[in-house]
């Protein structure tokens, strides 16, 4: 008999008109000690399936198994770690693992427990914030108590249910490595909700995808064949991680893909010109002098020049950004991606003109930037949305503006046309509060594009999303993209969105005092979709690249010039043998 066993289950809310089916026909067999990752898009049923194991609520029809009995409710036995931290925010990190550890162990002494409770604070990394409450605390420290208390019950089941998607990719990936490591110490049997391939991939035996649907139900298994413990780096050289990587990928997107698209309709743009980028009147330059200065703008489009940035703090001044010099060509796609605090949020609000600059100058098409300006378009992680408008009035706050002597079928053709491209043709008279938070980010993407900008800045537009939606989202921004080719800029903490967006990824180093560390020109096809690169040779070597950056830098360190060097080298190297065994192979 299986250790867990799930037979038939099928669950749904409401009643009647109301009643939303979730779950159909779930069923899955575990055996003891080892570890299933189930993965899926948000709002397939996930979470209400570790309610389910967790037995915190009942089915309609099925039933669980848990070590041959029906599992009636919630018990010690069964661990969960959920997506939010719950923790008691007037209690300290020992304090909160207390509160488990006491109520599961109260047979035992006072000192047991807490040997307990150090124990576990320990190995999830938090012995020297035992004392601190979680206000004080970050993110993923947050997460490490809540994994912390769950591990101290001592469960013989341990139910994730997205553990670490509300961090941001960088600090996601160091969790992931020390979960790994921590749920090999302990050796439970595990069962992992997450939208996150690669997390799947690191820690389990086993990936099942769940179906989208009215009714979600699970699809085909994929075995995971690597030995632990399992390194990120290693595996991205392994033909056997891309090859799984590829098809677990391509199954999500298929899948997210019958979901079924918004109709377009077939609108043909307004040949309307924006405010910022109408010629000025009565400063006409020579033809000859106009003829010179062109290929100037077009190459140096945009410019940072010894941008400086520097606020003042208690403590004296503190100096964020130094001497950053960059140019961009007019079209040009760039990502910045650096470790937290390293200053990019900072240089995408100065470009914004929302953040004045300390030193140095940045100039777009020839002009200083000093203050916020509708040539400027930005995307924020929030979308910043009117929440009592409609997505159509959203997008139509911003293109009034912008053009304002258009008509008003000009200006509907406009509207309408992006939010067709970013799939909400079906959606534009919904109000913004009824919108998910996919749905709403793509009202702030089409919003941006409406514009016309001369800029395009984006600061981790995709960061609250989990991760198939921010697949499918990139895909909708590099489509849109590629019919404008406006000039962006994109914040990010994400390694593979920094490849698919960019054409060339400027890496930061380390703050206070940050500079440009290394810049990565990527040369791969557009258009560009996620599917197509994760097929292409050079991808996973330029992937290599990027996580090798970001490990050098890891912890606040500072690599010499010939490690970075070097670094790039691996990568030069890495594709000039890909390209020979094909070459050979021809």
């Amino acid at each position: 008999m299986a250790f867990l066993e799930i037979s038939g289950i099928s669950k749904s809310y409401g009643e009647g008109a109301n009643r939303t089916d979730v779950l159909e026909d779930i069923n899955l067999k575990v055996e003891e000690g080892e570890f299933i990752a189930i993965v899926g898009f948000s709002g397939t049923g996930k979470t209400t399936l570790i309610s389910l194991l967790a037995g915190l609520i009942e089915p309609d029809t099925g039933g669980i198994v848990f070590k041959g009995k029906e599992i009636d409710g919630p018990s010690p036995d069964r661990g969960v770690v959920f997506q939010s931290y719950s923790l008691m925010p007037w209690l300290s990190v020992a304090g909160n693992v207390a509160l488990a550890v006491d109520s599961v162990f109260r047979k035992k002494s006072s000192t047991e427990r807490k040997a307990i409770c150090d124990k576990y604070i320990a190995m999830v990394g938090l012995a020297h914030a035992r004392d601190r409450k979680p206000v004080e605390l970050s993110g993923g420290m947050r997460q490490r108590v809540a994994v912390a208390r769950a591990l101290a019950m001592q469960p013989e089941l341990l139910l994730l249910d997205e553990p670490l998607s509300a961090l941001d990719a960088l600090t996601r990936a160091k969790l992931q490595d020390e979960f790994a490591a921590i749920c090999e110490e302990e050796k439970k049997t595990i069962v992992l909700i997450t939208n996150d391939v690669d997390e799947a991939i690191l820690l389990a035996d086993r990936i099942v995808p769940l179906k989208p649907g009215t009714s979600a139900t699970l699809g085909p298994e994929f075995k995971v064949p690597f030995k632990r413990p399992r390194d990120r780096g290693e595996l991205n050289h392994d033909e056997d991680f891309i090859r799984l990587r590829a098809d677990v990928t391509a199954y999500l997107m298929e899948a997210g893909a019958q979901r079924g698209a918004a109709v377009e309709r077939d609108i043909v743009l307004p040949n309307i010109v924006p405010i910022t980028q109408r010629p000025k009147g009565g400063d006409k330059l020579p033809d000859a002098y106009e003829r010179a200065a062109e290929t100037v703008v077009t190459d140096r489009y945009l410019e940072f020049s010894r941008l400086k940035k520097v606020y003042p703090t208690p403590k004296g001044p503190l100096t964020v950004v130094e001497g950053l010099d960059l140019k961009m060509e007019k079209g040009e796609f760039i990502t910045l991606i650096g470790h937290s605090g390293c200053g990019k949020s900072t240089v995408l609000s100065m470009v914004a003109g929302l953040n004045p600059i300390s030193d140095g100058a940045i100039v777009l098409d020839g002009t200083h930037v000093t203050e916020a300006g509708p040539d400027r378009a930005v995307v924020f992680q929030a979308p910043s949305l009117m929440p009592w408008l409609t997505a159509y009035e959203n997008v139509e706050l911003g293109v009034d503006k912008v053009y304002p002597d258009a008509s008003k079928a000009e200006k509907r053709d406009v509207i309408e046309y992006y939010l067709s491209k970013v799939g909400l043709a079906d959606a534009m008279q919904k109000a913004a509060v009824d919108l998910s938070n996919g749905m709403k980010q793509r009202v702030g993407i089409a919003r941006a594009f409406a514009l016309s900008p001369k800029l395009l800045l984006l600061d981790e537009p995709f960061g609250m999303l989990d991760s198939l939606t921010r697949w499918e989202l990139q895909d909708v921004l590099m489509d849109v993209w590629k019919r404008t080719r406006v000039t962006a800029v994109c914040v990010t903490h994400d390694v593979d969105e920094a490849i698919l967006l960019a054409d060339r990824v400027v890496m930061m180093s380390n703050g206070p005092n940050a500079r440009i560390g290394n810049i990565m020109e990527v040369d791969l096809p557009r258009p560009r979709s996620r599917r197509e690169l994760l097929a292409h040779p050079d991808y996973y070597a330029y992937r290599e690249e990027l996580l090798d950056f970001l490990e050098a830098y890891e912890g606040g360190a500072d690599p010499s010039e010939d490690q970075l060097k070097s670094i790039q080298e691996k990568r030069a190297a890495r594709m000039a043998r890909q390209k020979a065994a094909v070459e050979a192979a021809e």
